[in-house]
C-alpha cells in the first residue's frame, strides 16, 4: 500500500505534518477530512527511485492534452477581469474559514466560475493541489491573474497557518486597490473624451465646413481679415493632408509607447507623471496610497520586510517610488532603518517619512502605513472630486476658444459686406 507524506491545517489553525499508508491519494484525503484536517500538501514516498504516482482524478493535465504548457507562465489573456479574482479571493475565504478543505472548496468556486477561461484555470490548479503541491506555488504558474503580492500574502498564510485571516486581508486589498483604480479612471476619462471631442468637432469643421466657404469670399469681393485667412489656410493645409497628419499621430503614439519601454523613457515618463500640472498631485497620492497600503498589508500577513520592500518596488507603478523603495530594501539589508532613503526621495513627503521612523522606532510600523494609506485614499478622492470641478468648466473653455475662434473668422468677411453695403 502506497505510503503518503502530507502537511494540513488544524482546527486550531496550526499545520500538522504527519504520514500515512492508504490505496490511493483520494482515500488519503477523505480520511485527513475525516479527522477534521485541512490538507495543504500530499506527497507520495519514494520506494526504490520510483516517481510518485500520478494524481488522482484521471492524470491532470497530461490526461487533458498538455493544458500545463499552455498556461504555464500566465498565458492566460482571457482572465484579466480583477472583480473575478476578488470575488474568488472573498469566496475562498469564507469558505476556509467555515472549515471547508481547500480542495473542496477549489471546487465549488471552479463550478460557479463567472468565465470558461476561470473555470479552466481553476481546473489546473485543482490537479496541481491534489498533485501536492501548495496553492502558493500554483497560482504563482499565473502570473498574469495572480499577483506576486497574492502569491506572497498566500504563501505566508500557509505558512502561518492562518490562510483564511489572510485571505480576508487579501480581499480587502484586492477592493481598496480597485477601487482606487476606478477613481483614477474617472479621473482620466473625462478629459481625454472631452478632448477627443473638441479636437473631432474642430477637425470636422475645418475639413468639411470652412473650405465651402472660400469660394463664397471670393465671389463676395471683400478683403479678408488676418484671421479668416489663416483659418482658411489652415483648412486647406488639414483638407490635403489628413492623412499624412494621421500616419504623423500613429508614428508619435507607436514611437512614445517605444521610448517607454526602455530603461531611460521609462523613468523620465515616471517623472513627466509626477510632475504634471494639475494631474502631478494626484499621481503623487496614487503611489504612496499604493506603497503604505500594499507594505501595510504584507507586513500584517507575515511577508519578510525585504520580500515585503522587494514587492512593494515591483508593484509601485512609478519607477521614481521604485527607487526610493529598493534603496530603502539595501538601508535595511544593511541593518539599516526605512526613513533615511525614503526622506531623500522627492515623492515623500515628510509626513510620510516622519511616520515610518517612528513606526520603526515603536514598533508599530503597519498601524502606521495603514493610516497614511487611509489618509492619502481620502486625498485621492478629495483630489478626484476637486478635478472634476476644475477640468469641466476648462474642457467647455477650450471648446468654445476653438469653435468661437472658426465660427469669428467665417462671419467677419459677412460683417465686412454688411458695412460696405450700408455705406452705400
Amino acid at each position: 500500500m502506497p505510503s503518503f507524506k502530507y502537511s494540513a491545517l488544524g482546527t486550531d489553525g496550526r499545520t500538522v505534518h504527519g504520514a500515512l499508508d492508504a490505496p490511493s491519494q483520494s482515500e488519503l484525503l477523505d480520511e485527513l477530512r475525516k479527522r477534521s484536517l485541512m490538507p495543504l500538501k500530499v506527497e507520495e514516498k519514494r520506494r526504490g527511485g520510483r516517481a510518485p504516482a500520478a494524481p488522482a482524478g484521471g492524470g491532470g493535465a497530461a490526461a487533458r492534452g498538455g493544458l500545463f504548457g499552455l498556461t504555464l507562465g500566465g498565458v492566460r489573456p482571457g482572465v484579466r477581469r480583477k472583480e473575478e479574482v476578488v470575488i474568488f479571493t472573498r469566496q475562498l475565504a469564507t469558505m476556509i474559514g467555515a472549515g471547508i478543505p481547500m480542495l473542496e472548496c477549489l471546487e465549488i468556486l471552479r463550478e460557479q466560475a463567472g468565465s470558461k477561461q476561470f473555470h479552466l484555470l481553476l481546473g489546473e490548479v485543482i490537479d496541481h493541489v491534489r498533485a501536492g503541491q501548495d496553492l502558493s506555488s500554483t497560482l504563482a504558474r499565473y502570473p498574469k491573474v495572480f499577483s506576486d503580492v497574492f502569491v506572497s500574502m498566500i504563501r505566508a498564510g500557509e505558512a502561518s497557518g492562518q490562510i483564511d485571516d489572510i485571505l480576508l486581508r487579501l480581499a480587502d486589498y484586492l477592493e481598496a486597490t480597485a477601487r482606487l483604480k476606478r477613481e483614477i479612471k474617472a479621473a482620466m476619462t473625462y478629459p481625454v473624451v472631452s478632448l477627443v471631442m473638441i479636437f473631432g468637432i474642430t477637425g470636422f469643421l475645418m475639413i468639411a465646413i470652412v473650405p465651402k466657404f472660400k469660394e463664397v469670399f471670393q465671389q463676395m469681393g471683400v478683403e479678408l481679415p488676418a484671421l479668416t485667412r489663416g483659418t482658411l489656410a489652415a483648412s486647406a493645409f488639414c483638407e490635403e493632408n489628413w492623412a499624412l497628419m494621421m500616419a504623423g499621430l500613429v508614428f508619435l503614439i507607436g514611437l512614445c509607447s517605444i521610448w517607454k519601454r526602455t530603461e531611460k523613457g521609462s523613468y523620465q515618463w515616471d517623472w513627466l507623471m509626477l510632475h504634471l500640472p494639475i494631474f502631478g498631485v494626484l499621481f503623487q497620492k496614487v503611489g504612496l496610497s499604493r506603497f503604505s497600503k500594499t507594505f501595510s498589508t504584507m507586513l500584517k500577513s507575515g511577508v519578510p520586510i525585504l520580500g515585503a520592500l522587494e514587492i512593494v518596488a515591483d508593484t509601485s507603478g512609478n519607477r521614481i517610488i521604485s527607487d526610493a523603495v529598493l534603496a530603502a530594501r539595501e538601508n535595511v539589508r544593511q541593518g539599516e532603518g526605512l526613513q533615511g532613503p525614503l526622506s531623500e526621495s522627492p515623492v515623500f513627503p515628510p509626513m510620510v517619512t516622519r511616520m515610518v521612523g517612528i513606526g520603526e522606532k515603536t514598533g508599530s510600523l503597519e498601524s502606521l502605513l495603514e493610516k497614511i494609506s487611509e489618509f492619502y485614499d481620502d486625498q485621492v478622492r478629495s483630489t478626484v472630486k476637486q478635478l472634476t470641478s476644475l477640468i469641466e468648466p476648462l474642457m467647455i473653455a477650450v471648446m468654445g476658444v476653438m469653435v468661437g475662434t472658426i465660427c469669428l473668422a467665417v462671419f467677419l468677411p459677412i460683417f465686412e459686406l454688411q458695412k460696405q453695403l450700408a455705406a452705400r
